[in-house]
């Protein structure tokens, strides 16, 4: 099942994509690397069930997977982290802080999608008592938003607004950014310019490391979904 702010447990036909690291270049004055990072496992990530803006715990996975992130960052040279307040990433961050002796700077545009009505559903459940909106929501309906929740494009522009601040505040200096797979989606959608609408083709697991490179023109794609510091299999299934 493929749905927006929703990760499918298998791959799409032909698998999923993966950018291996390229050699950084010289970095110009007026950009900005970011290490991007979906927070660590959920008991309702394992449930299928939406979190959205809910403020759900790490389970012992996801906080194992926090400090094999933090370990994998430790020899990195970062000037700041930056965090979704929401606990499952801003816990993420504190233990990748820890690591780097750094503090975490909470910055709710870096939030979820609001899912609204959704949030504490499961799959099966939206697909039982909302079958239209649940048609809408699977399809990527840019426009839809499930009551109280937000639309992909108010979405995309929040988060796009928020990365943007805090990349320009940080020119020429490396930031980690902790938050949620929705919001892997979008940056990895603004850095390779597609559209909200596309089907998706690239993880956005638990814990995993992607790099971005900054410019005030836009965001580009250093390297995506690098899981090696995970010495075990983990979800790409869910939610957000």
């Amino acid at each position: 099942m493929t749905a927006a702010g929703c990760y499918p447990e298998m791959p799409p036909p032909g698998g999923f994509s993966f950018v291996p690291f390229l050699r950084l270049p010289p970095l110009p004055m007026d950009a900005t690397r970011l290490i991007a990072i979906r927070h660590g496992e959920t008991a309702w990530n394992v449930d299928t069930r939406i979190q959205g803006q809910l403020d759900i715990p790490l389970n012992d996975t996801g906080e194992w997977q926090a400090g094999q992130a933090g370990q994998a960052l430790a020899g990195e040279i970062v000037a700041a982290v930056y965090a979704s307040d929401l606990l499952r990433a801003y816990r993420t961050a504190e233990r990748i802080g820890m690591a780097l002796g750094l503090p975490v700077t909470p910055d709710t545009g870096l939030r979820e999608r609001g899912f609204g009505r959704f949030e504490g559903m499961t799959f099966a459940e939206i697909e039982s008592t909302l079958p239209e909106q649940a048609h809408r929501w699977r399809t990527r309906d840019p426009l839809f938003a499930p009551e109280g929740g937000e639309s992909l494009v108010v979405f995309r522009q929040r988060v796009v607004e928020t990365v943007h601040a805090i990349a320009a505040r940080h020119a020429g200096e490396q930031v980690v950014i902790v938050a949620h797979g929705g919001v892997m989606d979008v940056l990895y959608r603004a850095a390779t310019r597609q559209e909200l609408q596309a089907p998706r083709t690239w993880k956005l697991g638990n814990a995993a490391i992607n790099r971005l490179l900054w410019t005030p023109e836009g965001l580009s794609l250093v390297g995506w979904a690098d899981d090696a510091h995970l010495m075990r299999g983990e979800r790409d299934d869910l939610t957000v």
